[in-house]
């Protein structure tokens, strides 16, 4: 359980959340979270704040490491995390397109027609 990184969010409103820049050394930019509160709470028992954390050290990071309320570990950057970078000194990286992507998708095959469905 990660409880000392949960304990150092800051509330911003409802549905908005800040890892400071404090939480780590070297930070660039803070992390920010939309989601609820419940959310946040359960994010204790994985690796993605840590994610976020992790993604505000990038090169060229701008503004803030942000996190959508779909939150929850991933491979590289948090799935449901965001960051942008400046062209001149930034980086693209293979972990912000995603791994996880359509997690909870599924694919259905039917013989049926578009106007009948």
């Amino acid at each position: 359980m990660n409880v000392s990184m949960v304990n150092m969010i800051h509330r911003i409103n409802d549905y908005l959340w800040e890892l400071p820049l404090e939480y780590k050394t070297g930070m660039r930019v803070p992390g920010l979270i939309y989601t609820d509160e419940d959310t946040i709470r359960s994010l204790a028992y994985d690796k993605s704040l840590e994610q976020v954390a992790n993604v505000a050290f990038l090169p060229g990071i701008v503004g803030a490491s942000l996190a959508m309320p779909d939150i929850h570990w991933g491979y590289g950057f948090p799935i449901g995390g965001v960051a942008a970078t400046r062209t001149e000194d930034g980086v693209i990286s293979p972990g912000g397109v995603g791994f996880d992507i359509n997690c909870g998708m599924r694919l259905l095959r039917t013989d049926l027609l578009e106007v009948e469905v």
